[in-house]
């Protein structure tokens, strides 16, 4: 049995449970479609603030390379080492067919125009290549955290499936993350709707100069307790595509030229 991809926890952002839940689930896919192991490979990943996913996407490509539209976070990665340029993911700086693997992770849904996106990525992704996104599901759920992180949209499975093809690309697997937890978010998105209840925007988790996405605190009792539903969801994720959830992940692959 091939052994997984080990999560590494580097940064704060690891240990909230949302995060450790989403990058176990990206790289059980990344495993599965991508094949672990480094081989050459080139890695993009497409709004990359201050490359937070980046030393988990290491395990996956020897030369990682990050793009962000804001300023703010490059200087923050540039310190942890990692190589993020600032630029627009609706007009890469990147010559075509150069990447093996792509990472569009909960970046498309803050961009106007997700099918120039969608095109680029496509562009820029060698035939053969792999892409895997990760955004928020069903706009029924819009609440508060989507407005302070500056969403446009929240999608379902068959539309973020749809936008990809029609880009271009082959899916092999779109479906949903946070299938576990998705009655419990979902209540309490609806019962504070209902109540004329949202989280304080000026409450200590957040912050406008942040460089990350602002997710709420959970005290560690109750971050120990989602974290290792994460984990078993992860396993139920390596055999089944799930219904529903509050994200939706898919593996997005670039055909092969077979005329080479």
């Amino acid at each position: 049995m091939t052994q997984s991809t080990p999560m590494l926890v580097q940064i704060e952002e690891d240990k909230h449970w949302w995060f450790a839940s989403r990058t176990r689930a990206i790289l059980a896919l990344l495993d599965k479609y991508a094949g672990p192991g480094k081989r050459g490979r080139r890695v993009l990943d497409v709004g990359a603030g201050a490359g937070n996913m980046m030393h988990h996407l290491a395990h996956y490509g020897d030369e990682i390379i990050g793009l962000e539209y804001n300023p703010k976070p490059i200087p923050v990665a540039h310190a942890r080492g990692w190589d993020v340029r600032q630029g627009d993911a609706t007009a890469m700086p990147f010559e075509a067919d150069y990447f093996d693997i792509v990472a569009l992770l909960d970046t498309v849904e803050h961009i106007k125009d997700d099918m120039a996106v969608f095109n680029e990525t496509f562009r820029v992704t060698k035939p053969g290549g792999t892409m895997i996104v990760t955004v928020p599901a069903f706009m029924w759920l819009w609440s508060h955290n989507d407005v302070i992180n500056l969403h446009e949209r929240r999608y379902t499975a068959p539309e973020l499936k749809q936008k990809l093809e029609e880009a271009g690309w082959q899916v092999p697997y779109c479906g949903y993350n946070n299938f576990i937890v998705f009655p419990l978010g979902a209540g309490v998105i609806l019962l504070r709707r209902w109540l004329g209840k949202e989280p304080d925007m000026a409450s200590p988790h957040f912050d406008e100069d942040a460089y990350q996405v602002e997710m709420e605190p959970a005290p560690p009792w109750l971050n120990a307790i989602l974290e290792n539903i994460g984990k078993l969801e992860v396993a139920m994720l390596k055999r089944w595509r799930l219904p529903w959830g509050t994200s939706v992940i898919a593996i997005a692959q670039k055909e092969r030229d077979r005329s080479r």
